[in-house]
């Protein structure tokens, strides 16, 4: 049987084989040792086309989410969703001429501008009821939930709420990680008017 790969698909099979490798030891170091980190090897990784990898790993050995590597998780899901959009643009998923009239796209589409109006509100509110949980020290909102609500369409009112209500602002999975997933989102929102299908 002889499988003929073309190099860009061989690239990414070998880079995701290394973003699980990577991943895979990042984890038993931070278990078992004290800044022994390759934190940057992941970073360089996932930028390169190694997500995939990385969130197989996650999701096959690493599932419970931590303080500590919640900041490499939103990178790794943000790098992923990228590492999409330049895999469809490189297969030609692409527009003959690129267009930045946002406003005539949601005026177009304007389902998608109710549901980011309504999922950004959600996304306030919530963190608002989290603040006051936190100062009344009682059950407390799972991060995990807080960056989803952000990263399915709320990082508008999820940047709005850290500010407003001073809340997140100390955590990097937070202050770097929500301006990072408004990156990503005005990507696939670009990519998705330039598209063709």
């Amino acid at each position: 049987m002889n499988i003929n790969l073309s190099p860009f698909t061989t690239y990414l099979i070998i880079i995701n084989v290394v973003g699980f490798l990577f991943y895979l030891i990042n984890m038993l170091l931070y278990k078992y040792s004290e800044d022994r980190q390759i934190d940057a090897l992941l970073t360089i990784t996932a930028i390169l086309g190694g997500s995939l990898g990385m969130i197989l790993a996650i999701l096959l050995f690493d599932r419970k989410p931590a303080k500590e590597n919640m900041m490499s998780r939103v990178f790794v899901v943000c790098m992923f969703v990228i590492n999409i959009v330049i895999f469809l643009i490189i297969k030609g998923h692409f527009a003959d001429h690129i267009t930045f009239q946002f406003w005539t796209f949601f005026a177009e589409h304007r389902w998608i501008l109710w549901y980011l109006a309504i999922i950004n509100v959600i996304t306030l509110i919530v963190y608002g009821i989290d603040k006051i949980a936190a100062e009344e020290h009682r059950t407390r909102i799972r991060i995990v939930t807080l960056l989803l609500l952000a990263f399915i369409g709320g990082s508008v009112g999820a940047l709005l709420a850290m500010y407003f209500f001073h809340h997140k602002t100390k955590k990097d999975y937070f202050t770097i990680g929500v301006p990072l997933i408004m990156v990503v989102q005005v990507v696939v929102l670009f990519y998705v008017m330039n598209a063709a299908w």
